[in-house]
């Protein structure tokens, strides 16, 4: 199977790009902020045919311990 390579600078130009549309201001807070920006990247992974999961955690086996994560692509 070929691995799938991303331009990542593009994600970063369509963040940017699209960073107004999050209508964030300063009455916001930084949970306000974290939730919306972690909630375009989910939205954009769906948008790349991934799975998108929020709040998920993988189990690290050499810790014996799951390492929890803010996000996550799956195919």
């Amino acid at each position: 199977m070929e691995k799938q390579y991303f331009n990542l600078m593009s994600f970063f130009n369509g963040y940017v790009r699209s960073y107004r549309r999050m209508n964030l201001s300063s009455l916001h807070n930084r949970s306000m902020f974290t939730k919306r920006e972690i909630d375009y990247f989910a939205h954009l992974g769906e948008l790349l045919g991934f799975d998108a999961f929020i709040e998920d955690s993988k189990f690290d086996c050499l810790k014996g311990r799951s390492r929890p994560m803010d996000l996550s692509w799956w195919k």
